[in-house]
């Protein structure tokens, strides 16, 4: 019997899971779908601040 071809690459869910983690969205499991869908999941919303300012002064803050 043969395997079946991958439908999604490792690169794949790393590139998911780096833009949620870029976009301030914490991660706390992923799930593939049989048919290559990448689905990330989170449990608390995200406490970003929009403004470039103010991420700049929270990184900065001490």
């Amino acid at each position: 019997m043969k395997r079946a071809k991958a439908q999604f690459k490792q690169i794949d869910v790393t590139r998911a899971v780096r833009g949620a983690l870029a976009g301030g969205v914490p991660v706390s499991r992923t799930e593939i779908t049989p048919d290559g869908k990448i689905v990330i999941f989170h449990d608390q919303p995200s406490h970003r601040p929009g403004n470039p300012f103010d991420r700049w002064k929270q990184n900065h803050a001490g």
